[in-house]
């Protein structure tokens, strides 16, 4: 009876070592593993961290109804500008003792949503951050005040297929500074129609997406290195 014990017992403290032991190699694992960012000098990159603005509001975007008094296009889109990549125009009147952001403009525009005032969906800013809207936002007073130059322009992206293979999702047309939450231009009831993303939910957008950084340069047939024919 005692042999069948200390053998029993040998067996109990050899599974214990054993649990001990894996125990201790598994959170030496999850140690090499860890990279405590709070506690870092490392920087999040704004036009990473930018794309995960709003995502808490991506299932309210795809279920708010669509507006079709005021829906915009993309031709009204690009209509608001004084050319394609300059600041919208406000196309509504603004309050001049409350023309900051936070005070005025960030409390419609911020997150968006049915505004009671205007009857309507604001549009969503990609830039909260930036506070004193009217700097670069004016108000449009009129359509027909300022006339087209003869300086370069640059042609603005339309809607279409772009996929760099057939099936593969579609790159991204424009650049990204200021613009970097996706959410804010292609989701919800404000939207341009044409642009207006099917699954919000899927908030890490540049995940599958990539920009087209090709837009003026034509790309040559890939060779292989070595194979000139």
């Amino acid at each position: 009876m005692k042999k069948r014990l200390g053998i029993i017992s040998l067996f109990v403290i050899l599974f214990i070592a054993f649990i001990v032991v894996w125990n201790y190699s598994y959170q030496i694992g999850l140690e090499d593993a860890y990279i405590p960012i709070e506690n870092s000098n490392v920087s999040a990159i704004p036009s990473e961290s930018g794309v995960f603005k709003r995502s808490q509001h991506a299932i309210d975007y795809s279920n708010m109804p669509v507006d079709k008094n005021h829906e915009r296009s993309l031709n009204t889109y690009y209509k608001n500008r004084a050319y394609h990549g300059a600041p919208p125009s406000i196309p509504h009147p603004v309050d001049e003792h409350q023309n900051m952001g936070g005070q005025s403009c960030l409390k419609c525009h911020e997150n968006g949503g049915f505004t009671e005032k205007f009857k309507a969906y604001a549009p969503v800013t990609p830039h909260p951050e930036l506070v004193n809207c009217k700097q670069c936002h004016v108000e449009q007073n009129t359509q027909s005040l300022f006339k087209s130059g003869t300086y370069a322009s640059v042609v603005a992206p339309k809607a279409g297929v772009n996929n760099a293979l057939l099936g593969s999702p579609p790159m991204i047309p424009h650049q990204i500074q200021l613009r970097e939450n996706c959410l804010s231009c292609h989701a919800g009831p404000s939207a341009p129609r044409e642009i207006r993303v099917s699954h919000p939910e899927r908030v890490n957008c540049r995940q599958c997406h990539v920009p087209n950084t090709d837009e003026m340069t034509a790309v040559a047939t890939f060779k292989r290195a070595g194979n000139e024919e």
